[in-house]
């Protein structure tokens, strides 16, 4: 079992390996035509000493090996301030397949797109891309969530009211050229940036023109012929500093209205999470213990202390935000009734105070945050008797139609209906993080390694074949070991389950922004739970 400081180390590794983008070589041939990397790009644009919150940063992360990977899904997100205006920011990475579009880069761009319409946040397309990547258009072209999502988020947004600024920085190509020329402005660098919905070996091809990329679709072009691009610029810094002077005159904006007051930081040792929270995913502890290492002054206000014990439900501060927390309880609680309930189950009582809490905090315009540490709902006759699924169904209900932003970080585990329940990616948090001890399936890797092993061997039975202990043990580890491997959090965030594995002293910085960024986008929709299953 590893300790918490080698999974932070491994975290520390696995991102620097990312930076590198497509490696030093491609880096280094790169920053040779006079272009800044994608990282470069973003440090020298958004304001200095000022927070940045990255999303998506493992994206892609162990897939494609056999076309070269794709790390950081060939770009990097992240929301952040430009002259004072919180906005998302996207940042092509041309060392990384020229910028090619993979299928995940696709999904992490309409991430990007999803949290800058859900929080009315500007955004800015750094872009340097060659377009969709060709041998692999099938699973990036034509579908509801592929490349074309985007154009159509482009107009939707624009619709919105919300300032798009794309800057080309590189090539621009085929249906990528769309992006910048939907947006609200439209920057290009001279020598470097060039957009056409053909180049010019395309050209050449289809229609026997023989004419230089350039000429094709350069910045002199596009700013003095064609009018597609407003202004051209030098260099990347120039351009990059034009998108500030843009962003310095921009308006400000309506407010949802949560409540802030000074932030005050935690009486008690963030740092004493380390040793709170076990590696060891089945061992218990007290999660309330590590609440009041995030939230301000150690102060956690509980909602039904004494019932409902094995999920925490309270209101709090974070960075001066006030908030709603809903949390797994791992230790073994004893309810008045006394029962026996283990920690990180949900069941019949902690559902029923969870549903009441979330619909309060919608009445009362809190957002919530939720701990996740849950192997799922308690099951059993006297569970199906009580009317479990009835509960859990109206806790889901109550969270599923919150009006209120959700915020979740995955801990510990989160296994099944758990994840769901306690607002996991398909429930719409604005972000979703996972620590580095968190892991996510159907069920762990335990249970369902035996279970796979008993269908597979009840298989191989039905077929006149029959295993040995010592065959089953192979299997069994076999299976385990995959199992296993698709638990890691860095699994989950590869393909955008989460929107990245973070140390636990990151939390505090990432709620904050995110309800700073919540804060843009005033609730105009009445909170209605429709029928409560009672």
């Amino acid at each position: 079992m590893l300790k918490m400081e080698d999974l932070l180390k491994e975290l520390t590794e696995r991102y620097e390996k990312l930076k590198l983008g497509g490696g030093i070589k491609k880096i280094q041939a790169h920053k040779a035509k006079g272009k800044l990397t994608a990282r470069e790009r973003i440090e020298y644009l958004v304001d200095k000493d000022a927070e940045f919150v990255e999303f998506g940063t493992f994206a892609g992360d162990g897939m494609y090996e056999e076309e070269g990977g794709c790390p950081n899904g060939g770009c990097v997100c992240g929301i952040g301030y430009v002259s004072g205006k919180m906005c998302v920011i996207v940042s092509n990475d041309a060392t990384v397949k020229a910028g090619a579009w993979f299928p995940i880069s696709a999904k992490k761009n309409l991430r990007a797109q999803e949290i800058a319409m859900e929080n009315h946040l500007p955004i800015i397309y750094l872009v340097d891309s060659a377009g969709v990547y060709l041998p692999m258009q099938a699973e990036v072209f034509p579908d509801k969530e592929h490349f074309g999502r985007i154009f159509r988020n482009n107009a939707h947004m624009s619709s919105m009211g919300i300032p798009q600024v794309a800057a080309i920085m590189g090539s621009c190509v085929a249906g990528g050229a769309y992006l910048p020329i939907m947006s609200d402005y439209a920057l290009i660098v001279e020598g470097s940036g060039s957009v056409f919905l053909a180049g010019s070996y395309l050209v050449k091809s289809s229609i026997g023109e023989d004419i230089d990329n350039e000429t094709l679709g350069g910045a002199t072009t596009h700013c003095e012929i064609s009018g597609v691009t407003d202004n051209k610029f030098p260099n990347d810094e120039a351009c990059l500093d034009e998108i500030r002077k843009i962003f310095d005159k921009m308006g400000h904006f309506d407010k949802a209205g949560f409540d802030r007051k000074e932030a005050v930081l935690p009486t008690k040792d963030p740092k004493e999470i380390y040793s709170i929270l076990p590696t060891d995913r089945t061992k218990p502890y007290d999660m309330l213990e590590v609440i009041e290492r995030i939230v301000d002054n150690s102060e956690f206000d509980q909602y039904k202390k004494g019932y409902g014990q094995t999920i925490l439900c309270g209101l709090a501060r974070i960075n001066g935000w006030a908030v709603g927390i809903v949390a797994n309880q791992r230790k073994i609680v004893k309810s008045k009734k006394g029962e026996m309930q283990m920690g990180g189950v949900i069941y019949s009582d902690s559902a029923d105070k969870a549903a009441r809490f979330i619909m309060n905090c919608n009445q009362q315009k809190i957002p919530l945050v939720f701990f996740q540490d849950v192997t799922g709902f308690m099951v059993g006759s006297r569970s199906e008797h009580g009317g479990i699924i009835k509960d859990g169904a109206k806790m889901v209900n109550a969270m599923a139609n919150s009006v209120v932003p959700k915020f979740t970080f995955i801990i510990g585990n989160s296994y099944g209906a758990g994840n769901y329940a306690m607002c996991g990616k398909a429930y719409d948090p604005r972000l979703i993080y996972s620590w580095v001890t968190g892991q996510m399936a159907v069920m762990s890797g335990a249970s369902a390694a035996k279970t796979l092993v008993q269908i597979q061997t009840a298989t191989l039975k039905s077929k006149g074949v029959t295993i040995g202990e010592d065959e089953e043990k192979e299997l069994l580890d076999k299976i385990t070991d995959r199992y296993n491997s698709q638990l890691s959090p860095y699994y989950a965030a590869s393909n955008l389950w989460v929107d990245g594995v973070i140390d636990p002293l990151e939390t505090r910085k990432i709620i904050s922004m995110g309800i700073e960024a919540a804060n843009h986008a005033p609730i105009t929709k009445r909170y209605n739970v429709g029928v409560i299953q009672t």
